[in-house]
């Protein structure tokens, strides 16, 4: 049996297979709300079953408890992944830790196994972004509403607006341009302002990761952004290597 990772957000539920090393398996993603889980034991495309199951979760308490109660019926362990003041050579800068997002930990450990200096941007329900220099020194970050999060919010507010379509344009001449130029323009323009300011303070500018499931849509309007769509699992794997439950005392919570 393998090992899976897991990484449950607001907006989607990732999963992927690892076997130990430095890179995971094919990932796959299931959309969802905050609020439900679709999966249950009778689902027509369940959930894997496997030996250990390595869990990040960001979304609320009650739906994280729904999913790891499922994980637990189909792995022998399943551990779940926290926020650490230094973890695999990345130092956060939070006083506190675990006020830190573990979703945007994950990330900063993923890419510290890329290295160099980078800014690594999260585009889900929430845009995130972390500034990480070569040494693995979590200088600090940000957090905002993404496009996706702006539409809604606005459809919500005036529900002429519709929530979704349009493309970007820098001029838009249509309410549905003018929508998605206005909600991605301001990520774009939160993303540029943090690398000149990430500049000013390295030295140097640094490279630019792109993850999460909006990632895809920014990424053709930043073009020097490498997309890692999975950085989340991969920072996973990372964490798990270092919370091997072999070792006995790892950071990890099991719950197997």
């Amino acid at each position: 049996m393998s090992d899976w990772l897991f990484d449950l957000g607001n907006s989607r539920f990732k999963a992927a297979p690892w076997q130990g090393g430095e890179d995971i398996g094919e990932a796959r993603a299931w959309p969802q709300g905050a609020d439900a889980f679709a999966f249950g034991d009778d689902d027509g495309d369940p959930l894997p079953r496997g030996e250990r199951a390595w869990v990040a979760s960001v979304a609320a308490p009650a739906l994280t408890a729904r999913v790891l109660e499922l994980l637990r019926r189909r792995f022998v362990e399943v551990r779940v992944a926290r926020t650490l003041a230094e973890c695999a050579g990345v130092r956060v800068a939070y006083a506190q830790p675990q006020r830190m997002g573990v979703d945007r930990f994950l990330a900063l450990l993923g890419a510290r196994a890329i290295g160099g200096d980078v800014l690594v941007v999260g585009v889900g329900t929430a845009l995130t972004l972390d500034l990480m220099d070569a040494d693995g020194r979590h200088l600090g970050g940000r957090i905002a509403a993404s496009p996706t999060l702006m539409r809604q919010a606005l459809h919500q507010r005036a529900a002429q607006l519709p929530e979704s379509g349009g493309g970007y344009r820098e001029f838009a001449d249509d309410t549905d341009d003018a929508l998605a130029s206005g909600c991605d323009g301001a990520a774009l323009a939160l993303v540029e302002r943090s690398l000149d300011q990430a500049a000013l303070r390295l030295g140097r500018r640094p490279a630019l990761l792109l993850h999460g499931g909006g990632g895809e849509a920014l990424a053709p309007l930043l073009p020097q952004a490498m997309l890692r769509p999975a950085l989340v699992l991969e920072g996973l794997a990372v964490w798990a290597r270092v919370a091997d439950p072999g070792a006995g005392d790892g950071p990890g919570q099991s719950l197997g």
